[in-house]
Formats: C-alpha cells, structure tokens, sequence
C-alpha cells in the first residue's frame, strides 16, 4: 500500500465563523489529495487515457484545527475492484500527531475514450500497492 503524505498550514481562509477549519475545506482537501496522488503516480498517458470521479463519501470529524496549526494529510487506496476505488484519507496534527479527520471516499475509474466506467487495469491498480 502506498501512502502519500502532504503538510497543510491553516491559513485564515480555511477558517470558519468559529475559527476553526470549516468542514467544507477538509472535503476540498480530501478531493485534492486524492488528485495529487493520482497526478503524482499515473504516468502521463495514463493520465490522458482515464480519470476519476467521487461516487460516495464519508467523513468523521474528530479534532478541530486552528489558524497555523500544521495538518498531516494522510491517503492511500484501500480496495481496487471492478471499477471502483476506496481511498482512506487522515488528517493530523503534525504536532501531537492527533486525528482531526478520517474520511473513506469511493471513486470510479473512468475511461476518457467512452466516457464510462472501465475495469481498473493492474497497471493501474499496482501503482497504489
């Protein structure tokens, strides 16, 4: 299983009317987690041959974070079957190492050519392994 880890400093705009992230910027920062992965591991002709889309969602918030608090952000696939993929993300306080968030989120592999589901290569499937 591959983890890909990125650090997040809070910034004013991540945050609420309570000063503390605002929950929509923790989906965003699952969403684009998931992107670098991927933009980080497929090559580029995998790239232009498939992509991604989010089919389900779950998150469970633990922890708040606060203006400059430095977050972990924490993914890895979990299951590839089919056409679908589960990615697990954490977030973190880097200092403490507290959870904040754990989100599980359900993707389809999409083939750009048809525009439809496709099966998951094992290429593909072996780049997150």
């Amino acid at each position: 299983m591959q983890i890909y880890i990125q650090d997040k400093t809070v910034t004013k705009e991540d945050l609420d009317q309570l000063n503390h992230v605002n929950n929509v910027r923790y989906v965003q920062w699952v969403q684009d987690i998931a992107e670098a992965h991927w933009q980080q591991k497929a090559s580029t002709r995998i790239r232009s041959d498939y992509f991604w889309v989010l089919l389900n969602h779950h998150i469970d918030y633990k922890s708040p974070a606060f203006l400059n608090d430095i977050i972990t952000i924490k993914t890895y696939v979990a299951k590839s079957e089919g056409v679908t993929s589960n990615r697990i993300v954490e977030m973190y306080h880097k200092v403490g190492k507290k959870l904040i968030v754990r989100s599980e989120t359900n993707w389809c592999l999409i083939a750009v050519e048809t525009n439809k589901p496709t099966r998951i290569t094992e290429t593909i499937s072996n780049l997150f392994k």
